[in-house]
């Protein structure tokens, strides 16, 4: 009789459907699941986000062994715990006395790397949770000198028959309705009351363990009520669908102070780590349009997230990976300020973005772009550490997503490979697509002196500092044209009050 096999499972893989499950025999073989304090570790996590993780491992576990596996787990705080996943998979071999380590493809290259030169056995299996496989999104990368999200989108939604018109055109006559997702929050608007769950024992033994382990984390954990079960992860996407879908579309870029969802799903970090299946989101949403319970600009932008973003981020990665990384096509080297980890900062936007993200460990797309993420491009921080700052502290980021968005989207640091212009904006932005201007020390209308919102002045002190390099975009042209018609005075008192601004942030002063 041959010699077991042992299946890794993540935890972000926490899927009934993966591949390497799908080859293995419940009756003879076994899986293995491992906490371990180097996954938690490697930048510090948001508590919340290790407690996500850590009980939607063990409810998992507990649902595998109800479907008849045999579950090798390794908790935390088990003594004999080597801390690290090719520690725990080598303990697993030894107690199987298995041949052979089934294990999907993982979600982030430094584990993967890991695995590929521990020397150990291991038999790998594509992640089939994905609409595109690494080698498709490699195939039509091949060849272009600039990628862009658009054409890959485009063909995608031809590719898998998504939100298309018999005839092969797609539906409503344009690909994307991005102009129509832009719509500032009116006065008075009620977002719907988000969906929580409580925590079972299972999750309370979970928090107590990682507050005990993990307090030196920045981030609280008071208020967890995040899924962590497929059944929970299922009542969060149907309260979406059934309350928050129809005005998504409009108000996706919309933020307002006190109001961390609005009309946003919440569920990328169940979708992430396994508790949802991205081919069954994008149906129930085409589906919704089609029963003309939700409008298009709303059933496309929330399909373009899916379809086109997330599966063309994770391409690039793969792609590219692990020299991405290191890109800083800007040459920053200033320190992420101190109150990206307080949230201690007279900006209100800044404050509101940073506090509510060390609560929840959630902040939405616009707010990681064009505010926290647009101050850090502003002022010139070394990529790395950005990308550190936002893999640490939200819900939903792993590397594969995480450093793609952050690197290229909000840092532009690979020159422009994946997005074809910086998202930089001044406090004007700020101002029409949020109410956090009105409560802020700084005033939204001056850009110079000491009362002046420092995203002004900072906006065309990174203009004029990275002229050469972008003054030939396209897409920044009229930009250009209008800091070319100021005045010499004008344009030195903007670079004065720049320069103050990152003199303070150098010396460690608050802003």
């Amino acid at each position: 009789m041959s010699a077991p096999r042992l299946a890794l499972v993540l935890g972000d893989q926490l899927s009934f459907e993966l591949a390497s499950l799908r080859e293995l025999n419940p009756e003879r073989d076994a899986i293995l699941m491992a906490e371990v304090v180097e996954e938690a570790t490697y930048v510090p996590h948001h508590p919340q986000k290790i407690a996500l993780i850590f009980s939607a491992m063990r409810h998992f576990a507990e649902a595998l062994r109800q479907r008849g596996w045999r579950v090798l787990y390794s908790r935390l705080d088990d003594p004999h715990n080597s801390g690290s996943i090719v520690g725990e998979l080598r303990r697993g071999l030894e107690q199987l006395g298995a041949g052979e380590i089934h294990l999907t493809e993982c979600g982030e290259w430094r584990l993967q790397q890991a695995l590929c030169d521990s020397g150990l056995p291991l038999v790998w299996h594509a992640d089939r949770r994905f609409f595109c496989s690494r080698e498709w999104f490699a195939g039509w990368a091949h060849g272009k000198r600039q990628l862009r999200m658009e054409f890959f989108y485009r063909e995608m939604r031809r590719k898998h028959g998504v939100l298309m018109n018999a005839d092969g055109t797609p539906v409503g006559g344009a690909w994307n309705f991005d102009a129509e997702n832009r719509k500032a929050l009116p006065r008075h608007t009620k977002a719907p009351a988000a969906a929580g769950f409580a925590a079972d024992a299972m999750t309370r033994e979970v928090l107590r363990l990682v507050g005990e382990r993990f307090s030196a984390h920045y981030g609280s954990l008071a208020g967890f009520d995040y899924p962590v079960t497929h059944a929970e992860a299922e009542q969060l996407w149907q309260h979406f669908l059934d309350f928050a879908l129809p005005a998504f579309g409009d108000y996706q870029d919309a933020m307002a102070s006190g109001e961390p969802y609005l009309f946003h799903a919440r569920i990328s970090a169940a979708l992430n780590i396994g508790l949802l299946d991205v081919r069954r989101l994008c149906a129930d949403v085409e589906s919704a349009y089609w029963a003309g319970r939700v409008p298009l600009n709303a059933a496309e932008g929330f399909i373009r997230q899916l379809l086109g973003w997330r599966e063309y981020v994770r391409g690039i990665y793969w792609l590219h990976m692990p020299d991405y990384a290191t890109r800083n096509a800007f040459g920053n080297t200033r320190a992420l300020p101190e109150f990206y980890w307080t949230g201690q900062t007279r900006m209100n936007c800044m404050r509101q973005a940073i506090g509510q993200t060390l609560e929840l460990a959630y902040a939405h797309h616009i707010q990681r772009l064009m505010v926290t993420g647009n101050f850090a491009l502003l002022a010139g921080i070394v990529p790395q550490q950005v990308c550190d700052w936002y893999l640490a502290v939200y819900m939903d980021a792993f590397d594969w997503v995480e450093l793609p968005n952050t690197l290229g989207m909000v840092m532009h640091a690979d020159g422009g490979y994946l997005g074809s212009k910086p998202y930089c904006a001044s406090g004007q932005y700020i101002k029409r697509m949020s109410d956090y201007c009105g409560d802020c020390a700084y005033k939204v209308s001056e850009s110079t002196g000491e009362s002046a919102c420092p995203f002004n002045a900072l906006y065309w002190h990174f203009l004029m500092r990275h002229r050469d390099q972008l003054r030939g975009n396209q897409r920044l042209g009229m930009v250009y044209r209008n800091l070319e018609r100021m005045t010499e005075e004008r344009q030195q008192a903007l670079w004065q009050r720049g320069d103050q601004l990152l003199a303070r942030l150098d010396a460690g002063e608050m802003l």
